[in-house]
């Protein structure tokens, strides 16, 4: 018998690698026949699965640029053999030992794959509340809020908007003045992308082909978008659905541009995929621990390009002219932007109720409504998201605070030292349990 089981198991693993390259061992004689596997193919098993995944769902690969024939040859393979797939992946990578200069590498391997294999069993029916799958998938969970969190950000919101009655309409009518006419878009955008590239570039070597396209969208959940497209080549797309107040140009530039994903990529293209052969980052899921880093640090690289003071200077001189806006209003404009960001993580709330059960449809549109100050219209589109994303939205504002935590913790006042520390970490991806200051 015991012949006859090392046999069947040493068949498994020859069929398993040549259907999949995912060989494995058996449990019970994993000391016996073990064999020493470089992280390079457990890298490319861990590619190979996450292509097979994305064949379940259209939008889980959020960017591929490893080798063509691989992705020529993704099937939608049965869940549950891509179940076993992750879960043997999983136990090779934890029976691995990494070389000098690898830990980084392994560790976040491990946490990737536990990532592929939680989304898997979420595919083939599996119910996570949504803190299990924040977990589960971004290596994270937001904290528990409640309304008396937000309830004294709309008190200050209260005294300072002008106006009486409903925080949400004046609310709107103060933002109104700062909308951005869709004729001067395009202009101010373009401006604003040119001035957060020239700050990044001036602290973060970028590759010298890297380049962009702009289009401008409607009907999307999302208000803008990188599709990066590997060779350093990014597509941005920005939702016009919405009035787009004057601050979102700085913000979707530096976000979805510059020092946000299309650097975040373009250093991992360069650095890990080409520099090391590091395959794994060729392949990027969008339900993924990557994501976290991806959002919190494009969110927290608009306070890196820019401190308030060079943001004004640079908003007042340009982007308001250009918009055809009052520059003489910036600064009361940020002030009210400066409380809203405190209401940041009601958007979390609303989804962990809804997702959960807790409230209707009906019921999340109306709290965002509240406590995130959003029109109506605006409110549904973003219950939208959530229903789309689902656990996603924790990567925007937990993201950024783990960052800035990781980043400022090490770097201190020194805004050179904090581009530096802010390079290294998208250059050395983290998951969130590793970027965590204690």
């Amino acid at each position: 018998m015991k012949i006859l089981t090392n046999a069947h198991n040493y068949i498994v693993v020859l069929l398993t690698i040549v259907l999949f390259s995912c060989g494995g061992n058996s449990d019970s004689e994993n000391e016996s026949i073990k064999v020493e596997v470089g992280m390079n193919q457990l890298a490319e098993r861990y590619v190979k699965l996450a292509l097979h995944v994305g064949k379940h769902q259209s939008y889980y690969i959020d960017a591929y640029y490893g080798p063509k024939e691989w992705q020529d040859e993704a099937e939608k393979l049965p869940l549950d053999k891509l179940l076993n797939f992750a879960e043997q992946l999983e136990s090779d990578l934890n029976n691995s030992i990494a070389i000098a200069g690898e830990q980084l590498r392994r560790d976040m391997l491990i946490v990737q794959v536990r990532s592929v294999k939680a989304f898997i069993e979420q595919l083939n029916g599996k119910k996570f509340s949504f803190d299990q799958e924040s977990m589960a998938l971004y290596d994270a969970q937001s904290p528990n809020l409640t309304e008396a969190d937000f309830d004294k950000a709309l008190a200050e919101l209260n005294e300072l908007l002008p106006g009486e009655g409903e925080l949400n309409p004046r609310l709107k009518s103060f933002k109104d003045q700062f909308v951005i006419p869709l004729d001067k878009l395009g202009r101010v955008f373009i401006a604003a992308i040119e001035e957060s590239q020239k700050r990044t570039k001036a602290y973060i070597e970028l590759p010298e082909n890297e380049s962009f396209s702009i289009e401008y969208v409607n009907d999307k959940p999302w208000s803008g978008y990188n599709w990066y497209k590997g060779n350093s080549f990014s597509l941005i797309q920005v939702n016009t659905d919405f009035p787009i107040q004057i601050d979102r140009a700085i913000d979707l530039a530096s976000h979805e541009g510059y020092p946000g994903h299309h650097v975040f990529n373009s250093l991992m293209e360069k650095h890990l995929v080409n520099g090391k052969g590091w395959l794994e980052y060729s392949v990027y899921p969008l339900y993924s621990p990557l994501s976290l880093l991806a959002e919190g640090s494009a969110n927290y690289g608009i306070e890196v390009a820019y401190n308030h003071t060079e943001r004004m200077a640079f908003e007042k001189a340009v982007l308001f002219p250009l918009a055809g806006l009052d520059p003489e209003k910036a600064e009361a404009y940020y002030q009210v932007e400066s409380i809203l960001g405190k209401l940041s993580y009601a958007g979390n709330v609303a989804a962990k109720r809804y997702l959960d059960g807790q409230i209707n449809k009906e019921q999340a549109a109306a709290f965002l409504m509240k406590y995130e100050l959003s029109t109506v219209d605006k409110s549904k589109q973003r219950v939208g998201f959530i229903e789309r994303y689902r656990a996603y939205v924790i990567n925007y504002n937990l993201g950024k605070d783990l960052v800035k935590d990781y980043v400022e913790f090490r770097s201190g006042d020194d805004a050179q030292k904090r581009w530096q520390v802010f390079a290294d970490l998208l250059s050395n991806p983290k998951s969130a349990s590793m970027m965590v200051v204690r």
